[in-house]
């Protein structure tokens, strides 16, 4: 699942980006408004998690016009600014969400899930195929004979194709959306090795991983 952070305080944003790849989150962060939306242009994230003021293009403008161009992005605003006004103009610009800085690490994190897993299009509270169940929000996946032991990456691997299943999911979509440097996960056999070790996990968790020649991978129940 790839999220965007905006945000100018270098400080910060590295702090956000380490936390949230601990997490198993694909980050890109950015530190303006027009790198910002330049990203939205590029990529299809799961979450921006956007700072309020920003050089150049501040962060409302920057959900200002994700949202004029109809992107559904959920968008977290972070800001100092804490009168009610301001929480009104965010919300009515078409904000998901707002927290106040300074914010607790794990109030954000909570946020973060609550957003990810808020029904409706991709972001269903918890996906299933066959006997196998993921939980987005708490990074767990169960099957019939219990949980099933992942790493970040194989979760973000698996949840992708379960969000998409039965659909194909293209070597180049995986890339984008489970690493972090896509050139090199489409260069190379890392995508291979991970759906291998997967296959190996999902035994007997009636759910297989299909390798479609030419398109991609798909999920199905087994």
């Amino acid at each position: 699942m790839r999220l965007l952070v905006v945000e100018d305080d270098a400080g910060l944003r590295d702090v956000l980006s380490r936390g949230l790849n601990e997490e198993g989150y694909v980050l890109d962060a950015v530190a303006d408004g027009e790198s910002a939306l330049e990203h939205l242009r590029s990529y299809e994230y799961a979450l921006c998690i956007c700072d309020w003021r920003l050089p150049g293009r501040s962060g409302l403008d920057v959900l200002s016009a994700a949202r004029a161009r109809q992107l559904q992005t959920p968008f977290l605003m972070l800001t100092a600014r804490d009168a009610t006004s301001d929480r009104v103009q965010a919300l009515d610009a078409g904000a998901d969400d707002y927290l106040v800085k300074p914010f607790d690490y794990a109030e954000l994190l909570a946020r973060v899930r609550a957003l990810l897993r808020r029904p409706g299009g991709e972001r269903a509270p918890r996906l299933q195929c066959g006997g196998l169940v993921l939980d987005p929000a708490t990074r767990e996946a169960h099957g019939p004979a219990g949980p099933v032991a992942l790493t970040a990456r194989e979760f973000a691997l698996l949840e992708l194709l379960a969000r998409r299943s039965p659909s194909i999911v293209a070597r180049r979509s995986i890339a984008l959306q489970a690493w972090p440097d896509e050139v090199e996960a489409v260069g190379s056999n890392t995508i291979e090795v991970h759906v291998a070790r997967l296959r190996a996990k999902l035994a007997g968790c009636e759910a297989r991983i299909e390798t479609v020649r030419g398109a991609g991978y798909r999920l199905v129940p087994a």
